[in-house]
């Protein structure tokens, strides 16, 4: 092997050096003192699903048109797979170069494109998701006993440990299908993810021994690839970081709707919520009338306290209601009780927290737009002037950035994102798209903007200065390891510790037709993650 490329989910320097300290994680620690190191700073937005395929495409959102973990049309919504990024992949480059590949466990990769090697999608791909080629996955299973994209249970009570052991047995299975496929296809390159690094901060915030179990499982799994690969060079590199939130969650279509800009609705429709996406097995509509006024009652006062939240659903779950809930409470009712945002008749609003941003509703863009197309810089610094003005209970700034998408989004699917970008203040504040009080307790650990690199092993200058790394170096820097010239439509540059060839123009990418999605068990995980409210 050429270039190994370890992608470590939220992975960032306040949580590795006190593993690094105890011991806990000797073959990152090792890649880490032998190579050259830095803080990796991520994109805006810093999110999973938009910030894994700019650091493997090495382009920004705009380019390769993935902002989210939902993909938008007109006021509908979808979740995003690998049919949504335009642009080319670190594998596709090396396929065109004769090169082969395995990928194991990136995120947004489901639909895989045909390559020399072998995929297996990650994140956001269904439980048995097609992989590349046909009949890899089941001779994975067959190796290994089981390979799932997913634990088991993600969500509950977790008194009996279950659902934690299901977290490092899926640790496990990454490394060991990536080392099986790399001794059956010999590749130049590989990329193994591991994404349970940042799910044990969501799902045991504050549960540090669980964090250095999840960590001591990855590393164990990283040196065995090391072992097994010996590859020339290792890339070490994270998404973005984790850290604590000490602030608020801040509900930007609340404050917007006081300031006439979002306009609300009772009607079912707005933004995604756990209530649309339940199981069609547990929503019953047996007796359902369309006069409920104490179901209407209850779900108004919930819905004031944020029970239609993600962490309403998990309260449901602690005592055993959800089921309950999902079998009898009508969807009516929740959506009869609980304001949500008009797109079509509203200026501006927050369609998905993680994008980070508010989207005008323009016309001529959007399908049913208000804003007219020669008041669109009018209307857009309008709402910059008011979130710039927003601020905390404790009378601090909510953002310490509201700029036009511009500043960090550009290309030819830029007009697919937000407007303007809003970014809280150190990342100590969250936001909703729901509507109701104006603030809220935050997930006391989510994303914060520095992750991680470290490049070591043959031809790597370990005493390089990685000062001012960006996400968006990780992949040129990757393509320099496998003597490949970076592409010119790449917004970052190869890291210092590399030499590399002059950037060249690559033939334009032909990308796929979307495909939907449309699989309901993705989208109950990422509402149990949060990141579906």
């Amino acid at each position: 092997m050429q270039t190994l490329l370890v992608g470590l989910d939220a992975v960032c320097f306040p949580v590795l050096e006190p593993l690094f300290e105890d011991g806990d994680v000797p073959n990152l620690e090792a890649l880490f003192a032998e190579g050259a190191t830095g803080v990796l700073e991520s994109q805006v937005p810093p999110w999973t699903a938009s910030a894994w395929p700019s650091l493997y495409t090495g382009a920004n959102p705009g380019k390769h048109g993935v902002f989210d973990f939902l993909r938008f049309d007109g006021y509908d919504w979808d979740i995003v797979n690998a049919t949504d990024v335009r642009q080319r992949t670190l594998w596709e480059y090396a396929d065109a170069a004769g090169l082969t590949s395995v990928v194991v466990n990136a995120p947004v990769t489901s639909p895989p494109p045909e390559i020399n090697g072998a995929v297996i999608p990650g994140y956001l791909a269904a439980e048995s998701p097609p992989c590349h080629p046909d009949g890899v996955l089941k001779d994975v299973r067959d190796e290994l006993g089981d390979y799932r994209v997913y634990a088991e249970r993600e969500t509950g009570d977790d008194a009996s440990g279950e659902r934690f052991a299901d977290y490092l047995e899926l640790c496990r299975m990454r490394g060991e299908a990536f080392r099986y496929l790399s001794e059956r296809f010999d590749p130049e390159f590989g990329f193994v993810q591991f994404q349970k690094t940042d799910a044990v901060f969501h799902d045991y915030p504050g549960d540090r021994e669980k964090v250095r179990d999840v960590y001591r499982a990855v590393d164990e799994q990283v040196g065995a690839i090391l072992d097994d690969c010996d590859p020339d060079t290792v890339v070490v590199a994270s998404d973005h970081g984790m850290g604590e939130y000490d602030g608020y969650e801040f509900r930007v279509n609340d404050y917007l709707r006081e300031h006439a800009v979002v306009e609300t609705t009772r009607d079912g429709r707005g933004v995604p919520s756990w209530f649309q996406i339940k199981d069609e097995e547990l929503t019953s509509s047996e007796g359902e009338r369309e006069d409920h006024p104490f179901l209407e009652r209850l779900a108004a006062a919930g819905a004031r306290v944020g029970i239609t939240h993600q962490r309403g659903k998990r309260f449901l779950e602690r005592f055993g209601l959800a089921t309950f809930v999902g079998k009898h409470v009508p969807v009516g009712a929740v959506f009869a009780a609980t304001d949500a945002v008009d797109f079509a008749t509203s200026t501006a609003y927050l369609r998905s927290p993680s994008e980070l941003g508010v989207r005008l509703n323009v016309a001529g863009r959007d399908p049913e737009g208000v804003v007219p197309e020669g008041e669109y810089e009018q209307v857009r610094a309008d709402v910059i002037d008011l979130l710039e003005r927003v601020e905390t209970p404790d009378g601090d700034p909510v953002f310490e950035s509201v700029v036009p998408r511009e500043e960090h989004i550009h290309g030819p699917y830029a007009e697919e994102a937000v407007d303007v970008l809003a970014v809280p203040t150190d990342f100590e504040h969250s936001l909703s798209a729901l509507v109701g009080e104006r603030f809220d307790a935050p997930e006391p650990w989510n994303h914060k903007l520095e992750g991680v690199v470290a490049v070591a092993g043959e031809g790597a200058d370990a005493d390089a200065d990685l000062a001012g790394a960006h996400l968006f170096d990780v992949a040129p820097t990757v393509l320099a390891t496998l003597d490949l010239a970076p592409a010119e439509v790449m917004d970052g540059s190869a890291l210092p510790a590399v030499d590399a060839p002059s950037p060249r123009a690559y033939d334009p990418y032909d990308a796929s037709d979307h495909a939907a999605t449309e699989d309901a068990e993705v989208a109950q995980r990422l509402s149990d993650l949060g990141y579906l409210e």
